[in-house]
């Protein structure tokens, strides 16, 4: 039902801010306002998109908890399709979700609310073909970090198959998407 309640407010908002905008400055500077602020906004969501991928990145490469750098992502993504949306209403909660701030406060209020029922680090059986992997393998926790000095560790080495590219006939001339 809420979903519902913003799927209406929102528009209506927006309208309404439209109205008295383009009273107070006029139609040609509002739209200007409108196309600026989408411009900036993806320029600044590029920049910190691109910020958010290296954390991602880095956090993978430590094998650190990744839910950070992940849900300043997707905060960051939802914040360009914002600021896409043409409105004045849109642009201000776009803008506010590229504050770093802004994006924690909404992972605490998010978290408060959400409770992790499981969680499975490592690899999961594939029911792909090929035996079914061993019972009492599956029940171990994975262990990370080295194996002790001495230990040996037994394990399959299972290829992919190859994906050889598929050569096409090459064709002399315009490719049919163009004209000269």
């Amino acid at each position: 039902m809420w979903l519902f309640a913003l799927f209406v407010a929102v528009p209506i908002v927006e309208i309404a801010l439209f109205i008295q905008v383009g009273g107070w400055l006029g139609l040609w500077p509002t739209l200007l306002v409108v196309v600026l602020t989408a411009i900036l906004g993806t320029a600044l969501v590029r920049r910190q998109g691109l910020a958010a991928i290296r954390e991602l990145q880095g956090s993978l490469e430590r094998l650190s908890d990744p839910t950070r750098p992940l849900a300043h992502g997707a905060m960051i993504l939802a914040s360009g399709l914002l600021l896409l949306t043409p409105g004045f209403f849109t642009d201000a909660v776009g803008f506010a979700l590229l504050v770093p701030g802004v994006r924690d406060a909404v992972m605490r209020f998010v978290r408060a609310r959400v409770s992790v029922r499981s969680f499975r680090m490592g690899p999961s059986p594939s029911p792909g073909p090929g035996p079914a992997p061993d019972a009492a393998a599956t029940r171990m926790p994975p262990r990370r970090g080295p194996a002790p000095p001495g230990e040996v560790v037994e394990g399959e080495v299972v290829e992919p198959p190859v994906e050889r590219p598929v050569e096409r006939p090459r064709r002399d001339g315009p490719s049919g998407w163009t004209r000269r």
